[in-house]
């Protein structure tokens, strides 16, 4: 698949939130004509169906970073062909919707959730659409017990810093050990216009800092910060713009010498 990717003039303003604007947006633009496949391929050796899917798709438009490819197969791709129950916050024309149908598989529980009620418009076709805010805690927790509990979670909404935390510190309780509570776009956590900025106590890496410092308080006489999110979670990954948090009851540690010393 080839698209013309030249910041600016091929993607409306509403897609370039993501690319960011004026000057930011510009710094990411590709000039001509682009291969897409063969970008991602060449780049990050990674040649899976969600490329596919994602180069070969025709209905409503997805919007992604090519890194992003690699990186949602690596940590989603053990729930495909399962019963899986995914929950995407952002819905916009449900390009994603349909793209996670088609990898997860028919027996997936998919649901988006999106503050714009024209989102509406796609509920039921590749799944179940509800319309509210992602830091309104009574919509989100009964979005989650119509779904009959969460196992995986994508946050593409507004990518505002107060409305990632929020999420967050609402769903990552309610989140199924062994899930997947995945955070994009998280470029936004530098720019002022989200609430973010660099070095700025607002940006959501500073909050990260927080989880890292709550998981390693066995080694530290400081108070955890976030006891909801980080005593039942076992790791923190961080990519490009990317972050993952994964569920699981955390343990005491301890250590084993084994065998003969000195």
């Amino acid at each position: 698949m080839k698209i013309k990717t030249l910041a600016g003039k091929f993607f409306p303003d509403s897609l370039l939130i993501s690319l960011g604007s004026n000057n930011n947006g510009r710094r990411f633009g590709f000039e001509g004509e682009l291969n897409v496949k063969q970008d991602i391929v060449s780049k990050y050796g990674f040649d899976g169906e969600l490329l596919d899917l994602f180069v070969e798709n025709r209905g409503p438009a997805v919007h992604k970073w090519h890194h992003y490819i690699p990186i949602y197969d690596r940590y989603f791709s053990k729930f495909r062909g399962k019963k899986v129950r995914f929950l995407e916050i952002g819905v916009s024309d449900g390009g994603s919707l349909q793209m996670w149908r088609k990898y997860f598989g028919e027996d997936a529980v998919i649901f988006g959730v999106d503050i714009d009620p024209r989102c509406g418009n796609v509920n039921g076709i590749s799944g179940q659409v509800r319309i509210g805010s992602q830091d309104d805690p009574k919509f989100l927790e009964a979005v989650v017990e119509e779904m009959g509990g969460v196992d995986a979670i994508l946050d593409d909404g507004s990518h505002r810093m107060n409305h990632i935390r929020s999420s967050l510190e609402i769903l990552f309780p309610k989140l199924a050990d062994g899930g997947i509570y995945m955070i994009e776009d998280l470029h936004t956590a530098y720019w002022r216009r989200f609430g973010g900025g660099y070095r700025s106590k607002a940006n959501f890496f500073n909050y990260v800092s927080d989880l890292v410092e709550d998981m390693h308080h066995w080694y530290h006489m400081h108070k955890i910060k976030h006891p909801a999110i980080s005593d039942s979670c076992s790791s923190i990954h961080i990519h490009d713009s990317i972050v993952i948090l994964e569920k699981a009851k955390n343990y005491k540690p301890t250590h084993s010498v084994i065998g003969v010393q000195g």
